[in-house]
């Protein structure tokens, strides 16, 4: 795989914002961190975007940094999670990790891709989905995204107002 920098800068992002799937409850489903800490999705209380992504996946590891700077500037509004679909775990996300330097994002392990067969069976990566405070699906962006401009948090911002 290539540096991250050197994926062709010039290249847009492909995803496009979806709303069909607009209602579609927030998954009852448990992570772990390489630690051992646990993640129980459906027990968040507020927004929360969540990711799935891979290390194998360069749209994916284009966006890790964005979204670390997106955690950043909506600390206190919306959690952003982002959910590894590696299927050899924390053996390539933990050096991923390490090496991106994340600030806001933190590890967590699907393993068995349970985050995929609900809402990607396809296996179609990066894929973002953003909820709203009572675990309700308010959009989703399938392929890559540029979670590192403005537009972005404005975009998570005004769909969570307009609920």
């Amino acid at each position: 795989m290539q540096p991250v920098e050197a994926q062709g800068e010039a290249k847009a992002a492909t995803g496009v914002v979806d709303r069909k799937f607009a209602g579609t409850p927030l998954p009852d489903l448990q992570f772990r961190d390489p630690a051992g800490k646990v993640l129980d999705l459906g027990a968040q209380d507020g927004p929360v975007l969540v990711n799935l992504w891979a290390t194998w996946c360069a749209p994916c590891v284009k966006e890790m940094p964005q979204l670390d700077a997106l955690a950043s500037a909506l600390e206190g509004e919306v959690r952003v999670i982002t959910v590894s679909q590696d299927l050899r775990g924390a053996e390539v996300v933990t050096p991923f990790f390490a090496k991106g330097g994340y600030k806001k994002l933190e590890p967590w392990l699907d393993l068995e891709t349970g985050l995929s067969a609900q809402f990607t069976p396809e296996g179609a990566l990066p894929l973002t989905i953003l909820f709203d405070a009572s675990g309700k699906e308010v959009l989703r962006v399938a392929g890559g995204y540029d979670w590192g401009s403005p537009e972005a948090a404005a975009l998570v911002r005004e769909s969570l107002a307009a609920k």
